[in-house]
């Protein structure tokens, strides 16, 4: 491998159809931008939509100046065949197909005639950028990257797949995108996606993958970027099914915001699991112990049992008068017809509506046999007759969701029925509040009840299901979240991304099978990261110190970088003012710096940071070259990433918790948030899972 950067000739061809290449996108944009849809729309509701489809196109058409439009360079030995080109869903085949030089990068770029300058990544004729190697080439002679400072491209690098002469060695160009410092939100990965990452960007969309990834292993990029797949290779389906990406925590989905239209893909709802259960306000926290019960898989059962109380069988039997002629379904007949019903195990509502049709079929039969001919408009006048519909009210009434899980949680005696034999008494008493609200408005739901309410709602009517979700950071939901993520991808299939070593709430995952069970895609593959690209050595071999008591038997990190990383034990004598002089000497070097500590301790700290004169923001918010410093509570710090990190006292971060495995857990996640490098400060004793 060689980087001839001092032969201006090949740098300067590059140089050329990289500015080649952006003026043809802008012509992309313009073409666009003239369209005249004044004679080609029938009405305006589709002047409307095209409109709109219009203007989605122009926004994904964006130069992202500071964005490579292409990072590499495949040079094949043959032109690809049509069928390396293909498309998903029967697409035709791409006009990359008869080039045998071709240029990689974020979205395809073509020029006036049609001709490709530059790849999308996701086309199958780019998959050997990510997999092709000295063992297996994959067909391609030469495959290049290129540097880039800003949006300008400094350097390029070949590496000669089909040489037997030359020796397979570690990409520089590849260590410095990978270990380049970093401001503002996360930024894509494409460029640097490895044939592990890649195998999983790429699987089919209709299984469901489960991602186990430790820290810098890059799991959340390859659930983006699989995204960005996905609706490539079957955009048509997407399109009518959608697509949603679940996170953590509001800041967590500002964090990662910026990936996908990065790519082209402006389409993907972005979401929290309190959003999607949003049915009612979450004023109000449950005790953890409290929590934990609410949130367990047996809360469904209770749940069904509670609402289908409401059905009781008729004691009489209804009476039909249409005209001069009356016609009676006995009370036998209309309980065969709620007995067959339930014996369905339909959802409620649907169930409430097929009963008044099912007694005037019943009608109509004797309609038919007393010789009349009734058509379906007769049937439908019979179901909605008012004897029909006073009965339906009286043996299947209408159930507000949110009322019932009121009533569970206010009334001992109607959860002690429906909960026998479910929970214990010490758990039914756990969960009942001790001052019941008067109405749904009044309560003070906690994010658990919001969980509890979205399951009833599911039995009663079927909740709408995507084509995919991604569920990020999974490791912490509840038995019954998974569940109401779960009912939004019946029909689609999901990538769930986590680590087993992160959870931090006391309901956290204990094996991804379990959890896979409770999504409702017991099914899917689960594969495991375990190769880390982002996290020092010294720094992940430091961290991975708690793993044999927050997660025994789980693999550690091997990080593949060969900067070591800064790493630093400092014990403070001064407290704060030693912590801000570590933030200040990080921000001395290149970068993001990211300040984390112990949720009670981060008033103190800022007030610190605030009278040395150092500014800084809160997690969610956009760093600048201005401002690089972010002041991190620990329990938001999961997810995001720092250049650096000071980390406060360790042993507060573990005390904050309700138990010492899930601080523990905490602490694991603080420690391995920085990229470059970390220092630890600590005047109190560390946490002895971390001392030699």
């Amino acid at each position: 491998m060689s980087t001839p950067v001092h032969d201006d000739d090949p740098l300067s061809k590059e140089r050329s159809h990289l500015a080649a290449s952006r003026s043809a996108l802008r012509t992309m944009r313009e073409d666009v931008e003239s369209l005249d849809i004044t004679d080609v729309t029938a009405n305006w509701v589709n002047a409307a939509v095209l409109e709109s489809q219009i203007e989605q196109r122009i926004k994904a058409l964006a130069d992202l100046s500071e964005t490579p439009l292409f990072f590499g360079r495949l040079d094949y030995l043959h032109a690809p065949g049509a069928e390396q080109a293909e498309g998903g869903e029967g697409e035709r085949p791409q006009p990359e197909a008869a080039y045998q030089t071709l240029h990689v990068g974020r979205r395809h770029v073509h020029d006036a005639d049609g001709d490709p300058m530059v790849i999308d990544w996701r086309a199958p004729v780019s998959q050997p950028f990510y997999r092709a190697s000295k063992k297996d080439p994959l067909d391609i002679s030469l495959r290049r990257r290129f540097g880039y400072t800003g949006g300008d491209l400094t350097a390029y690098e070949d590496e000669h797949l089909s040489d037997p002469a030359e020796a397979a060695v570690t990409s520089k160009l590849l260590q410095q995108e990978i270990e380049r410092p970093r401001v503002g939100p996360m930024r894509d990965i494409v460029a640097t996606i490895q044939p592990e990452q890649d195998e999983i960007v790429r699987a089919g969309l209709s299984g469901s993958v489960c991602v186990q990834g430790g820290p810098g292993t890059g799991k959340t990029a390859v659930g983006l970027h699989r995204v960005a797949y996905l609706l490539y290779a079957h955009r048509e389906r997407l399109a009518r099914t959608g697509t949603l990406v679940i996170g953590p925590n509001k800041s967590f989905l500002h964090y990662i915001e910026q990936v996908l239209p990065a790519l082209g893909e402006l389409t993907v709802r972005q979401a929290t699991v309190d959003d999607l259960v949003a049915h009612v306000e979450a004023r109000g926290a449950d005790e953890a112990a409290t929590a934990v019960i609410k949130g367990d898989a047996r809360m469904a059962e209770v749940l069904r049992r509670a609402l289908y109380s409401h059905v009781t069988l008729p004691t009489e039997g209804v009476v039909v008068v249409r005209g001069s002629r009356r016609w009676r379904v006995a009370a036998y007949e209309v309980e065969e017809i709620v007995r067959e019903l339930l014996a369905r195990d339909i959802r409620y509502g649907a169930a409430r509506e097929a009963l008044p049709q099912r007694i005037a079929h019943a009608v109509l039969v004797q309609m038919e046999r007393a010789g009349e001919a009734p058509d379906d408009r007769v049937q439908n006048a019979v179901a909605r007759n008012a004897a029909v519909k006073a009965l339906v009210k009286t043996v299947w009434p209408q159930v507000d969701p949110a009322k019932l899980v009121l009533r569970l949680l206010s009334d001992a005696d109607f959860l002690a029925a429906h909960a026998e034999g479910v929970l214990t008494e010490d758990e039914r008493k756990a969960v009942l509040w001790v001052k019941p609200a008067r109405s749904v408005k009044s309560a003070r739901w906690s994010p658990a009840d919001a969980v509890l309410i979205d399951e009833a709602m599911d039995l009663i009517e079927r909740t709408h299901s995507l084509g995919h979700v991604v569920l990020d950071e999974a490791q912490d939901l509840s038995p019954m979240q998974y569940r109401a993520v779960g009912r939004r991808c019946t029909t689609g299939s999901a990538t769930v991304l986590g680590d087993l070593a992160q959870g931090t709430t006391p309901w956290a995952t204990r094996s991804w099978e379990e959890a896979l069970g409770h999504l409702g895609k017991g099914e899917a593959v689960i594969e495991e990261l375990t190769a880390g690209f982002r996290v020092p050595t010294d720094v992940i071999a430091y961290a991975s110190r708690l793993l044999p008591d927050i997660a025994p038997g789980l693999t550690p990190v091997a990080s593949i970088r060969e900067n070591p990383g800064f790493f630093d034990i400092r014990e403070t004598a001064e407290g704060a003012a030693d912590v801000v002089s570590a933030c200040r000497e990080l921000l001395e070097r290149e970068g993001s710096v990211g300040l984390i500590a112990a949720d009670a301790r981060v008033p103190a700290l800022a007030e610190a940071l605030g009278a040395a004169g150092i500014g800084f923001i809160g997690p969610g918010e956009e760093t600048t070259h201005a401002t690089r410093l972010t002041l991190v509570p620990a329990s938001l710090a999961k997810g995001l990433e720092y250049d650096y990190v000071v980390l406060d006292e360790p042993q507060a971060v573990v005390d904050g918790e309700p138990d010492e495995r899930t601080g523990l857990r905490r602490l694991y996640v603080a420690l391995t948030r920085a990229v470059s490098g970390l220092i630890v400060t600590h005047g109190a004793s560390l946490p002895p899972q971390l001392t030699p």
